[in-house]
């Protein structure tokens, strides 16, 4: 009981483990990274108590989200499904796809072409080649981002002016990311502007990282599956 009374007590107020399931993320996070999400970052919500229970009204001791930050938050639509995303626009912004390009309170936001992004295809074998730039928001932060093409249907968007208490995420694999460019109300039904009640925390580091080569059935695949290098890897 006290075991079970202090790892409660811990994934509520200091750390708690998430894994990663898609790729909306790529090339900061990828489908198999494990990682841990500092659950004071932000303050204290009933997201922050376990199922969410209605035991703090608002949110208490907050401190809002930087630009840049990698964060987990209960999907407005549901209040439930946890998400992560990056934090892009802040209280008062107004946020805009004009041809690929992100553009933030109608100032264009930097970006540098870099090296390809590769990866393998895990049934053909064969190579695949994702453009890849660093992005670099207001303020300074840089993150890598994924671009496959400027026109693709999040690639042009209508302004989002984003309301009082509120945030908009994006995802770093920018043409395959259901995020708040796209309303919880449509027919992809995306995730909106997210409420701070809803946030949970900001992703701090990865502890663990496999790909899907290995089988929980076959330990000798194991070692071929994890990803080593990725260890204990801060989230940027």
């Amino acid at each position: 009981m006290y075991a079970i009374l202090i790892a409660l007590g811990v994934r509520t107020i200091a750390y708690e483990p998430f894994n990663i399931p898609s790729e909306s993320m790529v090339p900061t996070l990828l489908v198999g990274d494990y990682l841990f999400v500092s659950k004071f970052s932000y303050g204290y919500s009933r997201y922050s108590l376990p199922l969410g229970l209605p035991l703090i009204p608002g949110r208490v001791f907050y401190t809002q989200p930087e630009r840049g930050d990698v964060a987990v938050f209960k999907l407005p639509r549901d209040n439930e499904t946890d998400y992560i995303k990056r934090i892009i626009g802040l209280p008062g912004d107004r946020l805009q796809m004009r041809g690929g390009r992100l553009y933030i309170n109608d100032a264009l936001v930097e970006r540098q072409r870099i090296e390809d992004y590769v990866t393998q295809d895990e049934t053909t074998g064969q190579l695949i080649r994702k453009a890849r730039f660093v992005e670099t928001l207001p303020g300074g932060r840089k993150h890598e981002i994924i671009e496959m093409s400027d026109n693709e249907v999040f690639d042009n968007t209508p302004v989002f002016a984003v309301p009082e208490g509120h945030f908009f995420a994006m995802g770093d694999n920018r043409d395959n990311s259901l995020d708040s460019r796209v309303a919880p109300d449509s027919p992809m039904h995306g995730v909106g502007f997210i409420p701070k009640e809803n946030l949970v925390g900001r992703a701090e580091f990865l502890f663990f990282s496999a790909d899907s080569s290995g089988s929980l059935w076959y330990p000798w695949t194991w070692p071929k599956a994890l990803r080593f290098h990725r260890f204990f890897n801060a989230v940027k």
